[in-house]
């Protein structure tokens, strides 16, 4: 009987890398898949949504300390695209960063909450204005189907889902809206709004009753009408208010 022939060492190595780097590909692919917009978020994107939502949804807890080399190990992202992620949540009031000392989960400050809302009243109910009147037939689809997973995360009384679709609600009103100046404005608030509400809402707000108020946004933007997306924008934030007002008696 005839010995099988052995591969040489280099032969192996070479289909080893060969493997690796096909089973590297098909990672790359899976974590790479084009956004709602058709775009390939980057690496530095990815980071910043996946700490968004940790620190939005209190798992990192407002005033603990974390460092670039725990949240690169529990993300499984580099600590080049996590520092630009923080220093952009930085900007949005999320995290502090404090020179040669480490870096902050901001606190949440009812106060500054309620000074928060003010403007922001004013900055989205022209953001639901503009969106009514210059999305593409694209984005009125879009927030179609984003009405509708308001609706289920309503019914299904889901506050991680609905968190989820706000975010994508918010960047859609603001890339409808065209107006690059309200949506600065508005990326400054949302966070943190998002944040305080989940924070607070099992106490003093009613989750599947603020989802259906955002969907009534979305089906008014998709069907262009501007009074109307207004009209629900103040709705939505009446409710807000007396939320945020309703968090401050609970605290006296």
């Amino acid at each position: 009987m005839t010995a099988p022939k052995r591969k040489s060492p280099a032969v192996a190595t070479a289909r080893k890398r060969a493997g690796t780097a096909s089973r590297a590909g098909r990672a790359r692919a899976k974590t790479s898949r084009p956004d709602a917009n058709g775009a390939t978020p980057s690496l530095t994107e990815k980071a910043y949504t996946a700490l968004e939502e940790l620190i939005v949804t209190l798992q990192l807890a407002p005033g603990g300390a974390v460092s670039e080399a725990m949240l690169s190990q529990r993300l499984r992202i580099g600590r080049t695209p996590i520092r630009e992620a923080l220093q952009k949540l930085a900007r949005e009031g999320l995290v502090v960063i404090l020179p040669r000392r480490g870096i902050i989960v901001s606190e949440i400050n009812v106060k500054r909450q309620l000074r928060l809302l003010e403007t922001r009243r004013e900055v989205e109910r022209l953001v639901a204005r503009s969106a009514a009147r210059r999305a593409s037939d694209t984005e009125r689809r879009r927030m179609t189907q984003l009405a509708e997973r308001f609706l289920r995360s309503a019914r299904r009384n889901d506050d991680k889902a609905f968190m989820r679709v706000d975010r994508e609600f918010n960047e859609l009103c603001l890339a409808a809206a065209r107006n690059e100046f309200a949506a600065g404005a508005m990326r400054l608030m949302q966070s943190l709004s998002r944040r305080f509400w989940y924070h607070h809402y099992k106490q003093a707000a009613d989750m599947p009753e603020t989802a259906r108020l955002h969907a009534d946004i979305a089906q008014a933007i998709a069907a262009g009408d501007e009074a109307a997306a207004a009209a629900a924008t103040d709705t939505l934030l009446d409710m807000v208010d007396h939320f945020t007002r309703a968090t401050v008696a609970g605290d006296d």
